[in-house]
């Protein structure tokens, strides 16, 4: 049985009713300061991007009785006037210009018809024609797309016919579908199911790309998210890849309600994505811009958890060349997925407030955060969602409110050769690496370029190295430890290295710079640390080379170690100090500076040359128990001694042996 065929018959619904609804919810946009870009936004070039010029001479043909294996070549306009034209086999429609307008084609087998034949005017039945071209140009003038200030209803109708047309298109062998000059919105908050199930899915009442496509845009193609009266806490979707597979997005401009809708409380988690990528796979998305999102730009997900039989986790995903700016939640949601590469995109002043919105509760240009928990009864990890194998590599980051890029959880991920401004970090990642950035602070930041937080069994084999680091805080903080910290070069921040609850971590190689008044190198206060090795760095700060105070002081601390060891600590203003410290060898290392030793306990100095300008070599103040002082070289002024003890301290209490003095 040969089945029928009407790809365009919804269309021709949808515009019968186009017209039929009053002006009770016309939306205008309203009148913005002048600071605020609301009408197009930024870096969008006027283009004519209108059709070239088709013929308005009506035709002096019909379509009635042609041969089979016919070509017509139509180059002015055949009104049908609403009859039903039945084709033979094997007949070609070419485009030259013309239009066929007003009735129904039904086609015989292996027909072929050009794409700019087709409107909303037209209706195809019988069998399904191949497409001449594999490229489908979608002007939106033919197709029933009303642009500029419109209605909620007439912009559900916009998005029920971008949608239907490339899915239908679709099936007459197109495999590009492109758009150009288009200003329009698109209702994407409602639920259009007419089921007995009436819950809201984002990604279903997006403008959904179907697979095996193309969608291809241009700096003229603005896609706009009605407003949102809808003040419950659902977050939709602008336009969505839903189970879908093979699908790539080049160009166009995605644009939000942010500052056009309500929001029910302060921080609400309500509003809009511009895009949504669920349980799909091999997706590129290339040069695509989002801007004021009112949750956010792009967000990636799965559908199922992925302990149940029905889990579909999106793979094989490219970001690419993208734009993110203004988006007022995060420009970037990850909560599942893997095999996903985040490449050469801007972030731009993602999650700041604005004039009418705040900047919402995540704040950060890309958060990885899937959802785990710990089984009360059990204790066992249960993960709802995964993420792994995730690259993100050449972004260029600014303004972000509360950092760049953020790892709640995930494996095996890698942030690499960004330029950044703000924060990125981590707290339960595993196999993940920072690497090869170079992050310079905005002015007056207070906070660390790079914090690396979480501990647990799944908090391993972690690495930050190879980073360039100017003007922070703090330049890499660290609680927990359990990571590698290597080749860095980190320059003016106040604090190069800040150190929490450390074990078995390595820091080595690193460079560590600052003209900042009361800098600190490495800055150890108020924890604990134990197997943290601390070797072969440069420190040249100007006013404290190591700063551990408060250092392992805690009932079971006793045997904690830290080794410092083959640095060089070029300052001889700056001075290394161990007040109310335990369990601290500081070995064959060379330093600028004195070495302060205060109310502290289960210290040792060892082969260190100690070059000092302004004091003695070693100092020892307060209450001081089990200090070991020996084989150093000490090189001080005239007028001071190497080494000094206090009366405070009990000779008995250390330990000098082999001392050079000069």
């Amino acid at each position: 049985m040969k089945m029928m065929f009407k790809p365009m018959l919804l269309l021709m619904v949808l515009l019968t009713t186009l017209w039929s609804c009053n002006n009770e919810d016309l939306f205008i946009e309203p009148k913005q300061d002048d600071n605020t870009e609301i009408e197009k936004p930024e870096d969008i070039e006027e283009e004519d991007g209108s059709d070239e010029e088709r013929s308005t001479t009506p035709c002096s043909f019909t379509l009635e009785n042609l041969e089979p294996n016919s070509t017509v070549i139509i180059d002015c306009v055949l009104d049908l006037k609403g009859q039903t034209v039945n084709l033979p086999t094997n007949v070609t429609l070419l485009y030259e210009g013309g239009d066929i307008i007003n009735g129904t084609l039904n086609f015989s087998d292996n027909s072929t018809v050009s794409g700019e034949l087709l409107d909303a005017s037209l209706t195809l039945g019988g069998s399904a024609p191949a497409m001449k071209d594999p490229v489908f140009h979608f002007d939106p003038k033919r197709w029933g797309i009303v642009e500029g200030e419109t209605t909620s209803d007439i912009a559900l109708k916009n998005r029920d016919i971008l949608e239907s047309m490339m899915f239908q298109v679709k099936e007459l062998g197109v495999t590009t579908f492109k758009i150009d000059k288009m200003d329009a919105y698109f209702e994407v908050s409602k639920v259009t199911s007419t089921t007995s199930n009436q819950n809201f899915y984002r990604s279903i009442e997006a403008i959904n790309i179907p697979s095996d496509f193309n969608l291809i845009m241009t700096d003229n193609t603005i896609l706009r998210v009605f407003p949102s009266t809808n003040d419950s806490s659902q977050a939709a979707a602008l336009l969505a890849i839903r189970e879908e597979t093979n699908v790539n997005v080049t160009g166009g401009v995605l644009y939000g309600d942010r500052d056009l809708r309500k929001y029910s409380k302060l921080n609400a988690e309500e509003g809009s994505h511009l895009l949504t990528i669920h349980a799909s796979n091999n997706v590129v998305i290339d040069g695509v811009k989002m801007t004021m999102g009112s949750v956010g730009g792009l967000f990636i997900e799965s559908i199922g958890f992925s302990f149940n039989p029905d889990y579909n986790p999106s793979n094989s995903i490219i970001i690419k060349n993208c734009h993110f700016e203004k988006n007022r939640m995060i420009a970037f949601a990850l909560t599942d997925g893997h095999n996903i590469l985040v490449e050469n995109n801007t972030f731009i002043d993602n999650a700041q407030p604005s004039q009418n919105s705040d900047g919402g509760v995540v704040g950060y240009a890309m958060d990885i955060e899937p959802v785990r928990e710990r089984d009360p009864n059990t204790g066992e990890l249960i993960y709802y969602q995964r993420v792994f194998d995730v690259t993100i590599r050449g972004n260029i980051e600014r303004g972000s409110r509360n950092g760049a890029f953020t790892i709640y959880v995930g494996d095996n991920i890698i942030i690499e050769n960004n330029d950044l401004e703000s924060l990125v970090g981590w707290s339960y990642a595993s196999n993940s690496k920072i690497r090869n950035n170079t992050f310079k602070a905005m002015a007056g930041s207070n906070s660390a370029a790079i914090l690396a937080t979480g501990e647990g069994e799944t908090v391993f084999n972690n690495e930050i190295y190879g980073n360039t680091i100017t003007g922070y805080d703090s330049g890499i903080t660290i609680y927990t430890g359990k990571v590698k910290v290597y080749d860095n070069i980190i320059n003016d921040c106040a604090k190069g290295l800040f150190l929490q609850s450390i074990t078995n971590m390595e820091i080595s190689n690193n460079r560590i710079t600052s003209q900042k008044n009361n800098s600190a190198g490495i800055t150890i206060q108020l924890t604990k640390a134990d197997k943290l090795n601390i070797t072969n760095n440069e420190i040249d700060v100007k006013t404290i080379h190591l700063n551990f105070v408060g250092l392992n002081q805690g009932v079971g601390d006793g045997n904690y170690k830290v080794n410092v060891e083959n640095n060089s600590f070029k300052s001889s203003t700056s001075f290394s100090d161990f007040a109310s410290a335990s369990g601290v060898i500081f070995k064959n290392n060379v330093s600028g500076g004195r070495a302060q030793i205060e109310n502290a306990s289960n210290i040792e100095i060892i082969s260190n040359i100690v070059n000092s300008d302004n004091s003695e070599g070693i100092i020892l103040r307060g209450v001081n128990h089990n200090i070991l002082i020996s084989s150093n070289t000490i090189n001080k002024p005239l007028n001071f001694s190497c080494i000094k003890i206090p009366s405070t301290t009990n000779s008995n209490e250390v330990v000098m042996l082999n001392n050079t003095c000069n």
